[in-house]
């Protein structure tokens, strides 16, 4: 017979504590919100013997002090004592510090499993950890293990098991230490740790490079212009491979069609409207995720992502931000509608709108690919290349990122001057210890958790979006179809900020994810109302038929990095902040930034 329990995974962040809960659930976990919080919350099963146990990974947390929803969150679950066991989860190498929040736990319930994280990396440093000695003074079991790799993990489930089978526990009182957790903490860090010298040396001179006030920018912008060139490169070869191939896949099965069904309007809707347009987004996203990604997440992995959020702390306070919406605006890369949601991290309610009204003045993976094109198609019609380098477009989309920040801290600034006041609010930033990258969970991360995860996102909007483009191509409206005739209302539009009103229809368009523009624009230039596949190289070719110069591009690309959001991200914002009016206001914010840009470069360079 199977006998469910509750076990609460609790520590401070940084920890590795997501680590253990995927290696404790494996694929066995979902994802859902609190009850009437927007924060959200994972739950896993797993089994040890006769056992099953629902295990609940609580936010990552300093204190059971509520500073912010998630604290609020987690420390409701812990003093509800809904959890049969409570595991803390401590960093091995800074057992310390994390040990402040395991007495705060303590003091609550002794049903607790001490579980003392990273001890591989620990040990690299220098530092042991004696936890027989740790668990007979704390008394509760303490398990020391380094879930990325799998070792004690065996332990810490028998550990949870003999738990939840003892009778409750009463909640420590460490009469003994005094009531002060900080004397506590230190006591057993003395008595049950040992470093061989100083664990944070190498870290400590690393830091004088990465994180100097001369040298910080440089390395980031030099980094960046690496992850760029690197993704160009790799890009390039899978792009051409993915082209040939689902152009192939489009045109053979659309034949196969015709040979059975005969020609006829649905055949056309559905693989020269919805299928072609679901491939077209295929071949122009995944090529640059399938290389950024892991690029990106090894960054993370290291360590030095902390490191730029820290670097870039200074500039958001000096705009009367937060310095937390840098960690923001570095997940608005990956999604912009991730970025929103992680501006719960920021306590202020000022703070976190301004944070969520410019989140999407940094371009999102969906956007990054049609940068990378225009980034080429610069270099090729704005220099008289005749064929861009890798290099000149890294360089170019690294100035692309540098404006994007700018504009973000430019625009943080006049909103907490002008709409939004208020002083700036202070907060912690833990800066984690440098770890050399495990390239197999960053591959599996990178490519389950992001690439495959965004890519599936896009076709599911990419898919009914090309029926509806297809539509639009091939509704009689006049003497044209729909798509022409709203071409023509915003073609003067367009014209006055150096574009037409090709380019505005298909950004308008494109509202339900930014992959589509490129189809929506070849379908708009060929007039036919049938999307095709083609190379970038075809597409780039069509553009320049229909007139379009190195100031057409630059307007293009400056609308690209700055106009509305789209769809989900929208509603995203709605759901964050429960107005309307908010959503509005990001929708309108960018958008007349980027066409007040294009028409500044029309009117000095066209």
């Amino acid at each position: 017979m199977e006998y469910r329990y509750r076990v609460a995974l609790a520590g401070n962040p940084n920890v590795g504590k997501s680590t253990v809960f995927n290696t404790l659930t494996g694929l066995h976990q979902h994802t859902g919100n609190w009850p009437g919080k927007t924060v959200e919350n994972k739950t896993g099963i797993f089994r040890c013997g006769d056992r099953e146990y629902a295990i609940t990974d609580l936010p990552g947390t300093y204190s059971l002090d509520a500073h912010s929803p998630e604290e609020a969150i987690a420390g409701e679950f812990l003093r509800g004592g809904e959890a049969d066991c409570v595991v803390v989860v401590c960093d091995g190498s800074c057992l310390e510090r994390n040990l402040l929040f395991a007495l705060q736990v303590l003091s609550l319930t002794g049903n607790c499993v001490l579980c003392v994280n990273l001890m591989d990396e620990a040990e690299k440093r220098g530092v042991k950890v004696d936890g027989e000695r740790l668990a007979e003074m704390l008394g509760c079991p303490v398990v020391l293990c380094a879930a990325g790799v799998g070792l004690g993990m065996d332990a810490l489930t028998k550990a949870i098991e003999k738990t939840v089978g003892a009778p409750p526990i009463p909640p420590k009182t460490y009469e003994a230490y005094g009531r002060d957790f900080v004397t506590v903490a230190h006591t057993l860090a003395s008595a049950c740790v040992r470093t061989a010298g100083l664990p944070d040396a190498k870290d400590r001179r690393l830091d004088r490079i990465l994180t100097g006030r001369i040298t910080a920018y440089p390395v980031m912008a030099a980094l960046v212009l690496l992850v760029f060139w690197l993704t160009i490169r790799g890009a390039g070869y899978l792009s051409a491979w993915l082209e040939g191939g689902l152009g192939f896949l489009v045109g053979y099965t659309r034949t196969l069609a015709v040979g059975v069904f005969g020609e006829g309007w649905w055949i056309s809707l559905l693989w020269d409207g919805v299928l072609a347009t679901l491939c077209q987004v295929i071949a122009v996203m995944l090529p640059p995720m399938a290389v950024f990604f892991p690029l990106f997440t090894l960054l993370e992995d290291s360590g030095y992502l902390p490191r730029v959020a820290f670097n870039l702390d200074r500039l958001f306070q000096r705009c009367g931000a937060c310095g937390k919406q840098s960690l923001t605006m570095l997940m608005g890369f990956g999604c912009n509608a991730a970025g929103v949601t992680g501006c719960r991290i920021i306590d202020s309610p000022r703070e976190r709108m301004i944070a969520v009204l410019t989140n999407a003045f940094v371009p999102c993976n969906g956007r990054l690919p049609l940068v990378l094109f225009l980034a080429g198609a610069f270099c090729t019609a704005g220099l008289g290349m005749a064929q861009a380098s890798d290099g000149m477009k890294a360089v170019l989309l690294t100035l692309c990122i540098v404006l994007c920040t700018l504009m973000t801290l430019a625009v943080s600034g006049l909103l907490s001057a002008f709409v939004l006041r208020g002083t700036p609010s202070a907060f912690t930033l833990e800066l984690p210890p440098y770890r050399m990258p495990r390239i197999r969970q960053v591959l599996v991360r990178s490519v389950l958790d992001r690439t495959v995860f965004v890519l599936g996102r896009a076709a599911a909007v990419a898919a009914p979006a090309g029926g509806m483009i297809w539509l639009a191509g091939n509704i009689a409206v006049g003497e044209g179809n729909l798509f022409q005739y709203i071409t023509g209302i915003l073609d003067p539009v367009g014209r006055f900020a150096g574009m037409d009103g090709v380019i505005l229809t298909a950004f308008l368009f494109s509202l339900p994810a930014a992959e589509i523009f490129l189809p929506l624009a070849y379908m708009g230039y060929c007039g036919t109302g049938i999307l095709q596949m083609e190379s970038a190289q075809g597409i780039w070719g069509l553009f320049a038929a229909q007139g379009w110069n190195g100031v057409t591009v630059v307007c293009v690309l400056l609308f690209t990095l700055f106009h509305f959001p789209c769809s989900t991200t929208l509603l995203t914002i709605r759901k964050e902040t429960g107005k309307w009016r908010w959503a509005a206001l990001a929708f309108v914010l960018p958008t007349i930034i980027g066409y007040g840009l294009c028409c500044g470069v029309r009117f000095i360079f066209g």
